[in-house]
């Protein structure tokens, strides 16, 4: 009866889909290499730039291989079993309870993977932590949806816009190469110098994210987070934010640019004389034209995204800035518009210029209104609003100089 069925299972046709399956899997074990690094640049991480962003790609490609390993020892002593041990129907297995020599074997060998793997990561960890001896400190705080850089040795703060342009991003326009991964101003360092980088945020959770530089830090509102590297190579760097922070997270994008140190020195120089004359800035009076021309420039990198191109915001999000559109949200967005004069029965109102200074220095707590006070000089603000309240069919003709918008910040009435 046994060599029946044994002679039973061993049919031809089961012969043939049993050399079918050796063979397809042999092919794929020889294929699968050879095709593989056609592939791996565009699924693989990006290529370091940094000594601690190769320090984890290194880290990463070892766990990898550890976890290749693994997985050709057990599926090979799987299949091994497989066609080694296979049997006829009716054949009585073997009945044992243990073998020390094997239990001893499989706890060890894990034992020795998960040290090879935790002594390595471990080092990483610790250097990642390492702050000390930062050749600069720069303060990183998140807006939604830019971000400011503060060079706390230097005096010098910049803020960091998306750059591509809106007609790409209403699809007006071809997408360019570095479509949503361009900014106004890049975070400029140094090349060979520790950089320390300092993450908070003004509003809600974001992510400081440049992959190739090997940093991702989170930026916490209330919180300081730390995080360095080192860029040797000069070159524009790209990341973006990586927490998810609302309407505007996609437009959230990060550049560093590394220069050689004498190139540094210059950039440096020139941003400190840019500081010196905003301040100067403050005194003068600006035309109509001045103002709406520089006033553009500040909408569309800051404003823009909630309140359109167009000035007629989003329906029951963002208010118009038309005079005379409709507009219905909530009680806690447009009981703060009606008490400053700038809605009235389900329409926008142009209001008072100095509530809508306040508005933009301050913004509107509880709303998606944020502060600009920290984000814009005199200049910009004054700008803006004079744009804002002579564009679009608004013809109010008023102006706002930057003395006033530092007057308000002082407090002044």
């Amino acid at each position: 009866m046994k060599a029946n069925a044994s002679a039973s299972c061993l049919t031809p046709a089961y012969l043939a889909f049993n050399l079918r399956c050796i063979k397809l899997f042999i092919i794929a074990v020889i294929q699968l290499p050879l095709a593989l690094p056609a592939k791996a640049a565009q699924y693989n991480l990006q290529t370091p730039a940094t000594p601690i962003a190769q320090q984890i790609y290194d880290l990463h490609t070892w766990i990898l291989l550890v976890c290749l390993f693994i997985f050709v020892v057990v599926f090979g002593f799987m299949f091994y079993a497989l066609f080694k041990h296979r049997k006829s129907v009716g054949h009585q297995a073997a009945n044992f309870h243990h073998n020390t020599k094997i239990e001893v074997f499989w706890t060890l060998i894990p034992f020795l993977i998960l040290i090879g793997i935790a002594y390595p990561t471990t080092q990483t960890v610790f250097a990642m932590r390492n702050m000390e001896q930062a050749d600069i400190n720069i303060k990183v705080t998140a807006f939604q949806w830019l971000w400011e850089y503060e060079y706390l040795d230097q005096g010098v703060r910049i803020v960091s816009n998306l750059a591509t342009p809106r007609d790409q991003i209403d699809n007006k326009a071809p997408k360019g190469e570095h479509y949503l991964l361009e900014v106004d101003n890049p975070l400029v360092v140094p090349t060979n110098k520790k950089i320390r980088v300092l993450l908070t945020s003004k509003d809600v959770i974001h992510s400081w994210w440049v992959p190739q530089l090997g940093v991702k830090q989170d930026a916490i509102p209330g919180f300081i987070h730390e995080a360095w590297f080192t860029v040797e190579k000069p070159g524009l760097y790209r990341g973006q934010c990586a927490e998810l922070c609302g309407v505007g997270h996609g437009f959230m994008p990060i550049v560093v640019q590394a220069l050689p140190s004498d190139e540094y020195e210059q950039w440096l120089a020139t941003k400190k004389v840019a500081s010196l004359d905003a301040g100067v800035a403050v005194d003068k009076t600006y035309t109509m034209e001045e103002l709406k021309a520089q006033g553009e420039k500040v909408y569309a990198g800051r404003c823009a995204l909630c309140h359109q191109a167009n000035g007629m915001g989003v329906p029951g999000a963002f208010p118009p800035l038309v005079d005379g559109a409709a507009f219905s949200a909530g009680a806690e967005l447009t009981d703060p518009l009606e008490k400053r004069g700038f809605w009235k029965n389900g329409k926008i109102v142009l209001g008072p210029k100095d509530q809508h200074t306040d508005i933009v220095v301050h913004g509107i707590s509880g709303t998606a209104m944020q502060s600009f006070g920290q984000q814009l000089n005199d200049l910009e603000i004054a700008a803006v609003i004079t744009y804002e309240r002579n564009h679009w069919g608004n013809k109010t003709g008023d102006i706002v100089q930057p003395a006033e918008v530092a007057a308000l910040r002082k407090g002044a009435p």
